[in-house]
């Protein structure tokens, strides 16, 4: 008896057969109808049951009559019902019964005799106080398959034989034992129909004039028309939610697959368009047509029916479902059963053989359209649901598609404008960092992976004196303006440090731009463009380093043989305040310090406080192991592994480290000049012993004409003291003279009479390059000349 079934189980013969034929159930009801005990038949062939030939069992149900075998030795003719069972964890089985009879007539008066609406249009089926089919409509026979006469006294899982049934058998009892109605809707393949129905099961107790409860009635109403209408309200809702989650064109397209399997089709393909040299896709389309499968979803595991694997290309001839589609614009219903799947097929031998062996009969291609352009096409096909699309399925496809097309061209704008972006980028930055003998400096720079390109930047800029500038900034927001204002502050940063500007005067002449950038733009009030920048000056003969900053985040210096420190600078209004003032900083820097400059993207992380990715930067920047000290580009790829998540970080982050080196003292050689034009002959004497000490003899020529012009001119039109300094690396030697008047020297070109003006001209042909630079005591002219140290 089944826990659930608290009645005689033995007013049904019941027998359950295995796959093999093998009898594996035998119940009271099957003893009672062919005197067989259970001990006697279990185990053994059903077929030895059977006078004659076994009947033929197609499909998932049979019903008929069958002649068996008593026990006694007569035979008996028995009307059968079998069900075909797939248990999830076990092999298949038939459960095969027939019921023994109500057992006698029934009174006229009896309320299940009267309760069944035989002409009712509702399906209608009365169950005794046993739950056993005592009566049926017309409608009932006719949803079930089965006329009520050959069913009567069976249990409704014996009837149903499903899950289904089951359960609305347990709703029977409760409806029973309790006497409260109850409505259940379930969703089924009923015997009599091809496809499966959506039910809505009204059940009421059946009782007499005292209100006792004699049975249970049921009746069965279609409602597949409002379950396929909520289930499309469902799937557009979904897939509202679910598509364009991101702007990245694959996931977008695989979102879409993913939505429609298997909710509406058991196999899905999108092929996109492949604009030509990345602009918008062709206005018209015109077979054959060459498609880029982006994304696909099958019932399979590992989609083995996609013939085209993601990333690859295929062309499509016309009279194929996606060309046709493409070029009429419009959705294309295909099937085996019209005819037109077999007209494209028979041209693809390849593809013909894959339907075939996966049993496809419908496919509906779908145009992938936005903003009047067609991107590509979804294809939807089925081969596991039997029914073909429908006029309803069409409509519910092309209102998901046209929800993902526009999330698929917003993506692809956006995939556009951010490569457009980042190349901009990438060419406003330096391509590589220069070699000088002041430091050694390694960078990177990393794009958000979301929020699109910003305007970081960094460089490192070569000044006179061997003096080496460092800067980093952040333009506030994304895309190409922020590229472009990016290369706009870097211009002019290079240019206000090429007149050796203090590092807060340059910050204020930059702030001023930043100011009239954003009255440019038309947006009416400042700030509205907006930027942090950091610069340092770094001078490698007093190993003294002056730093100022506009909001920008604090650099990170490690000395050689101390922990790392966050330098204490004032942090200064961000860029395009105006009106604010910044404030210098110096320190001295020992030999091989290392400095640290970042924008905010390499701190801010979701999930983590800033004070613990400031830790987190201090750890990566310490050497590891007390060797010699590590390669700045492995303490780069230490720092953003340590700091940056696996997808990428928020915003855009640029790195910039550089280790210090000092020149010694013996490569600077200094003199003060007397105010005498006379002693400008001994002055070039000890510039040559200079020169000769250095074993730089080759140069003595060409350094006495520069470092007689720059005297000359310092005592002729300068202030005094006047001093001479030289200074020399491997390959350049630098002469500087300085004196304390703020007016700067001018090239001109002397006319043919006159006796001076000549000097500075021949400073400018006998050297690399030369310039002026002011000081708060006054100005320095200085020049580089090229040279390569004798052996």
């Amino acid at each position: 008896m089944s826990p659930d079934y608290p009645f005689d189980e033995a007013a049904t013969a019941r027998a359950v057969i295995a796959d093999d034929g093998t009898l594996t159930g035998w119940n009271e009801g099957a003893r009672q109808l062919l005197g067989w005990t259970a001990d006697e038949v279990v185990g053994r062939p059903a077929a030895r049951l059977v006078e004659g030939s076994a009947p033929e069992v197609p499909g998932g149900r049979w019903a008929g009559t069958v002649t068996l075998r008593h026990r006694s030795g007569g035979t008996l003719s028995v009307w059968l019902l079998a069900h075909h069972q797939v248990p999830p964890d076990g092999p298949g089985q038939w459960l095969v019964v027939t019921p023994l009879g109500p057992g006698g007539p029934h009174s006229p008066d009896d309320p299940l005799e009267s309760a069944a609406l035989v002409q009712s249009p509702c399906a209608v089926a009365v169950y005794d106080e046993r739950l056993r089919l005592r009566t049926q409509n017309d409608a009932m026979s006719e949803v079930i398959g089965l006329p009520g006469e050959l069913v009567q006294g069976l249990r409704l899982s014996e009837i149903g034989g499903k899950p289904q049934s089951e359960e609305l058998e347990r709703h029977l009892l409760q409806v029973l034992t309790t006497g409260q109605a109850q409505d259940v809707q379930t969703y089924m393949r009923a015997g009599g129909e091809e496809r499966a129905h959506a039910w809505l099961a009204r059940m009421a107790p059946v009782t007499d004039a005292e209100g006792r409860v004699h049975g249970v009635c049921l009746a069965a109403h279609d409602v597949t028309d409002n379950y396929l209408a909520r289930q499309r309200l469902h799937l557009v809702n979904e897939a509202s939610v679910r598509i364009g989650s991101t702007l990245d064109v694959t996931r977008t397209a695989q979102e879409l697959a993913d939505v429609c399997v298997p909710a509406l089709a058991d196999f899905v393909s999108v092929d996109l368009l492949d604009p030509p040299d990345g602009g918008d896709p062709p206005a018209r389309v015109r077979a054959p047509v060459t498609l880029r499968r982006v994304a696909h979803r099958s019932l399979h595991p590992g989609t083995p029916e996609g013939l085209v694997e993601p990333g690859h290309t295929a062309v499509y001839p016309a009279d194929s479902p996606q060309a046709d589609s493409l070029v009429a614009g419009r959705t294309i219903v295909a099937s085996s059963a019209t005819g037109d799947l077999a007209r494209w097929l028979v041209q693809d031998t390849s593809r013909r053989e894959r339907y075939r062996e996966y049993g496809f009969h419908s496919t509906m291609s779908v145009p992938i359209q936005a903003r009047g352009t067609t991107l590509g096409v979804a294809v939807l096909s089925r081969s596991r649901r039997p029914d073909p699309f429908s006029a309803d399925d069409v409509l519910i496809a092309e209102e998901i598609t046209a929800r993902a097309a526009v999330c698929v061209d917003n993506a692809r704008r956006y995939t556009r404008e951010r490569e457009t972006a980042l190349a901009l980028q990438r060419s406003l930055l330096p391509r590589r960092l220069p070699s000088t003998a002041a430091l050694e400096a390694s960078s990177r720079y990393l794009p958000a992976a979301q929020a699109g390109v910003g305007g970081d930047w960094f460089d490192v800029i070569a000044l006179s004196g061997m003096r080496v500038a460092m800067v980093v900034g952040d333009v506030v927001g994304h895309g190409i303006q922020a590229s472009a204002t990016m290369g706009r502050l870097r211009t002019a940063v290079r240019t206000l440090a090429d007149i050796d500007l203090a590092p807060d005067e340059l910050l204020t002449h930059l702030d001023d731009l930043v100011v009239r950038l954003s009255e440019e733009s038309g947006e009416g009030s400042p700030g509205e463009v907006g930027a942090t920048c950091l610069y340092a000056v770094y001078d490698p003969v007093s190993r003294r380093c002056t730093l100022a900053r506009a909001g920008h985040p604090a650099p990170v210096v490690v000395p050689p043989d101390g922990p790392p420190e966050e330098l204490d600078l004032p942090a200064g209004p961000p860029l395009g305040v105006g009106g604010l003032p910044f404030e210098a900083t110096e320190l001295y820097l020992r030999e091989g310090t290392l400095l640290s400059f970042f924008t905010n993207g390499l701190l801010d992380s979701p999930g983590r406080d800033v004070e613990t990715s400031q830790r987190l930067l201090r750890e990566a920047l310490v050497q590891p192991g007390p060797a010699e000290p590590a390669p700045l580009d492995e303490t780069c790829d230490r720092v953003l592994h340590a700091l940056l998540p696996a997808g990428g970080s928020r915003d855009d982050v640029a790195l910039l480290l550089a280790r210090t080196h000092g020149l010694p003292a013996s490569q600077v050689a200094t003199w003060d000049i007397p105010a005498d034009p006379a002693l400008v002959a001994p002055i070039r004497k000890q510039v040559a012993e200079q020169l000769s000490s250095w074993r730089l003899v080759e140069a003595s020529f060409t350094t006495e004409l520069v470092v007689s012009e720059l005297v000359t001119n310092a005592i002729r039109y300068g202030s005094h003291p006047i001093r001479l300094r030289l200074i020399h690396d491997a390959d350049t030697l630098i002469c500087e003279v300085s004196d304390t008047s703020h007016t700067a020297p001018h090239l001109r070109r002397a006319k043919t009479w006159d006796e001076g003006g000549r000097g500075l001209l021949l400073v400018a042909q006998l050297t690399q390059r030369w310039g002026t630079r002011h000081t708060p005591e006054g100005k320095t002219i200085w020049a580089e000349l090229a040279l390569v140290e004798e052996e």
